[in-house]
């Protein structure tokens, strides 16, 4: 599968080194071009490549980790959407630290993600684990690293499920994008930096 990030800092490379280790293409991209990411790529391997944002938005699924600040110029300019999937990794923090949050309104975060990618199959994923634990190898003696998903499209919702169980998370399916984006939301969403590991 064609995988693309956009955003390459801690987050998109974790997730860009689970998926090239498991045989998938996965071009990274920034606000800064590709050149930026020589470095980055050539640690990743073969499978990994850096693209400009609108190429690395045409890939199969794609990975949205940019600070909350930079969503919507991230998402401008991409091509038409036509039912890929974008995963959702971000946060709404506006701040130095996870208390300094935007005000949604009543919205979700992904809901607002969802509105500046018309066309996308959004699902919400990897936003609840910090970096470190995103990276890590998900398997453990003890058990498999969870990774809570949320999204409206089933199909969509299954695929990034099955792909990352693939790779050795425990996935587990928090519900429609609204009511399993306020469970997994930063601040006040009860699955939010909750580091926990399924039992085999």
């Amino acid at each position: 599968m064609d995988v693309g990030t956009i955003g390459a800092g801690t987050v998109a490379q974790a997730i860009a080194s689970h998926l090239v280790a498991a045989g998938h293409r996965v071009m990274l991209s920034n606000s800064r071009g590709p050149a930026s990411l020589n470095e980055v790529v050539a640690g990743l391997g073969p499978l990994a490549s850096a693209g400009t944002v609108a190429q690395a938005a045409a890939a199969d699924m794609v990975f949205l980790a940019v600070r909350w600040s930079d969503v919507p110029t991230a998402l401008a300019g991409v091509p038409a959407w036509k039912g890929r999937i974008l995963v959702d990794a971000t946060n709404h923090i506006v701040g130095q630290t996870p208390a300094d949050l935007a005000d949604l309104g009543d919205e979700t975060s992904s809901e607002i993600v969802a509105r500046h990618a018309p066309g996308a199959r959004v699902v919400k994923a990897f936003s609840t684990l910090y970096g470190q634990y995103i990276a890590a190898d998900p398997q453990h003696a003890e058990g498999r690293q969870l990774l809570f998903c949320a999204g409206d499209d089933t199909e969509a919702k299954t695929l990034v499920r099955q792909t990352f169980e693939a790779v050795g998370f425990a996935p587990v399916d928090a519900g429609p994008l609204r009511e399993g984006g306020r469970l997994m939301q930063v601040g006040t969403g009860p699955l939010s930096a909750l580091h926990a590991l399924k039992q085999d």
